[in-house]
C-alpha cells in the first residue's frame, strides 16, 4: 500500500517484485543459518557417520524452502489483483518458469553462503551484502532503467535484476531490451556455479 501510494507505477510490477522479495527473504535470510547452526552443533558429523551424503544435506533444505515459497507466491499472486489491482500474469506457464529460475538461483546462492560462513555473524554479513542492494538496486522498488548509470551497473551483479527481466519477458510477454534469453541463462549459470561451489566447499565440521 505504501509503495503504490508513493510510486503508483509500482502496481504494474507488484506481483513479480513481491514474489522475488519473498524468495529473497525465504532463502538468503533463513537457509544459510540452518546450515551454519547445524554444522556448529556437530549435526553434520553424525550425518556423516550414518552415511548421509553431502548432496542430500544441501538439496533437502532447498526443496523444503522451495515448497514454502510456492505457497507464499501463490498467495501473493492471488491477493495482489484483489486488494491492489496488480495485473496478473498474462502467461502463467512463463510466470512459473520465471519463479523457478529466480528461486533456484537464490537458493543455490544461499547454500553457498551457508557453506562458506564460519559463524552466524558472517552469515548475516554475506546475506545482507546481497539482500539490501537487491531491494534497492535490483528493480524491485523501482525500474532499473531510472537508476543512475553507476548504480545500474552495480545492479547488474544482483540476481533480482535478471529475475525481474525474466518475469517481464516470460510472465507478462514484455521482454526487456536485449531479450529474455540472456537473463534466463545468467540465472541458470549462477545457480549451477553456486551449487557446485557449495558442494565442493562443503565441510562436515566448523573449522
Amino acid at each position: 500500500a505504501l509503495m503504490t501510494a508513493v510510486y503508483p507505477d509500482f502496481r504494474k510490477t507488484m506481483i513479480p517484485a513481491l514474489v522475488i522479495f519473498a524468495v529473497l527473504a525465504g532463502t538468503l535470510l533463513s537457509m544459510p543459518d540452518t546450515l551454519v547452526s547445524a554444522r556448529k552443533a556437530s549435526i553434520f558429523r553424525s550425518y556423516r557417520i550414518n552415511g548421509v551424503p553431502a548432496l542430500s544435506i544441501l538439496i533437502i533444505p532447498g526443496l523444503s524452502v522451495l515448497l514454502h515459497l510456492i505457497v507464499v507466491s501463490a498467495i501473493i499472486t492471488i491477493a495482489s489483483p484483489v486488494f491492489f489491482d496488480g495485473p496478473p500474469p498474462t502467461n502463467w506457464l512463463g510466470f512459473v518458469l520465471a519463479f523457478l529460475l529466480i528461486a533456484v538461483a537464490c537458493a543455490s546462492l544461499s547454500l553457498l553462503i551457508g557453506v562458506i560462513s564460519t559463524s552466524t555473524q558472517m552469515r548475516v554479513l554475506w546475506a545482507q551484502l546481497i539482500f539490501l542492494p537487491s531491494m534497492i538496486l535490483g528493480g524491485l522498488m523501482m525500474p532499473s532503467s531510472i537508476l543512475p548509470a553507476g548504480l545500474a551497473r552495480i545492479g547488474m551483479l544482483l540476481p533480482t535484476t535478471y529475475g525481474m527481466r525474466v518475469f517481464a519477458g516470460l510472465g507478462y510477454n514484455q521482454p526487456p531490451e536485449g531479450g529474455v534469453l540472456l537473463p534466463a541463462l545468467i540465472l541458470l549459470s549462477a545457480s549451477a556455479v553456486a551449487f557446485i561451489l557449495a558442494l565442493s566447499l562443503f565441510t562436515w565440521d566448523t573449522p
